[in-house]
């Protein structure tokens, strides 16, 4: 392998993990919105728990966007379980469900923070070898 290949090894190498970091960056940000809306859900349901029936309330519905209603059953709530399926849980059940699921997706950032720290590690230690290739070569 000559001197330029050798090189431009350890710059496509150091251009890959690049490239996976802004992946798994791009991935955790997907996450942190999927857990704050979660967070959302969970404070609506609780907030629900609390209102009396006939009480008027503001329902968030996303987006910064309320709908003024009158809370009629807080006990019920309509909860996807996967796949297009919607169960009608009590609130209490549902936010024990919102829980778990905000845990799993914590779970899962903390191993893509962890998989990201090292792609970052091995790039640092590819540049260094890099650096001291290069700067072999100069000599």
């Amino acid at each position: 392998m000559t001197k330029e290949e050798e090189l431009a090894k350890y710059m496509a190498l150091i251009e890959q993990y690049k490239e996976q970091i802004n992946s798994l960056e791009m991935q955790s940000q997907y996450l942190q919105a999927a857990i704050a809306d979660y967070n959302k859900a969970k404070i609506t349901l609780e907030q629900l728990n609390n209102a009396d029936t006939g009480s008027e309330i503001l329902l968030p519905i996303g987006g910064s966007t309320f709908i003024d209603t009158t809370a009629k059953n807080t006990s019920k709530v309509l909860f996807d379980i996967g796949g297009g399926i919607v169960i009608e849980k009590t609130s209490e059940d549902a936010i024990k469900k919102i829980d778990c699921r905000i845990e799993d997706l914590q779970k899962t950032q903390e191993k893509l923070l962890t998989m990201m720290q090292n792609l970052q590690n091995e790039a640092t230690e590819v540049s260094s070898k890099a650096q001291k290739f290069y700067e072999e070569q100069q000599k």
